[in-house]
């Protein structure tokens, strides 16, 4: 029998970019410009992430990439650093829900790639926020919306291995979707959450240790 984690991670979850065929970085940013872009200036950070380059992402059209095949994950999605030809600063979140995947800008045109599992049918979203917050173990309490569709769904839920938010999360501009950890791998590439951005309890412990509060996060369809 599943675990009350196994009942409750299919409801939430977390965003990501695009893949296509290469092509030069374009100008042009569908979220014309944001006030984040002071949170960066003048920082020189050490990203410090260990690895050769894998095929990167080179964005045409912004993230209206392929979509992900639908089946589960058998394997887990493996953490990469990529190549990437985008227009965001060192130190952004981007997104690609048609892709499920998440980088993180790294300085020369470089990202880490993580596979996420993101919104499924009819609560997928895209836009430019800011991480607002950052939590361990954290707690859980479903939005009103969530009672609403599951009243058998607990008010409250202390961190540990049991919360369907997992280890880590970091929590999105004032919504209620968070980048977040989870019990379940094999749902890592679906759309199987309720908003959120769902990765590994591995990946978001990795990530979180590099985005900092005020980080840009840019969700892309």
């Amino acid at each position: 029998m599943k675990t009350l984690a196994s009942a409750f991670a299919g409801i939430l979850g977390v965003c990501v970019l695009a893949a296509s065929p290469a092509t030069a970085a374009s100008s042009y940013d569908p979220f014309g410009a944001s006030s984040a872009d002071d949170y960066y200036a003048g920082a020189d950070p050490s990203y410090g992430y260990q690895g050769a380059p894998s095929q990167g992402y080179y964005p045409q059209g912004y993230g209206q990439g392929v979509q992900a095949a639908p089946q589960a994950q058998v394997q887990p999605i493996p953490r990469e650093l990529v190549r990437f030809e985008g227009n965001y600063r060192p130190g952004t979140v981007v997104v690609s829900t048609a892709e499920r995947r998440l980088y993180f800008v790294l300085p020369n045109n470089e990202a880490i790639r993580y596979g996420v599992g993101v919104g499924r049918p009819g609560f997928t979203w895209s836009g430019v926020k800011t991480v607002t917050a950052k939590r361990e173990w954290p707690s859980w309490t479903p939005p009103a919306a969530m009672i609403a569709r599951r009243p058998d769904l607990p008010r409250y839920m202390a961190g540990g291995i049991e919360n369907p938010l997992g280890a880590r999360a970091m929590y999105i501009g004032n919504t209620e979707y968070r980048i977040h950890g989870s019990n379940e791998p094999d749902t890592i590439g679906q759309a199987v959450s309720s908003g959120c951005i769902r990765m590994t309890n591995d990946d978001v412990t990795d990530l979180y240790e590099r985005v900092k509060v005020g980080a840009k996060v840019v969700v892309l369809n």
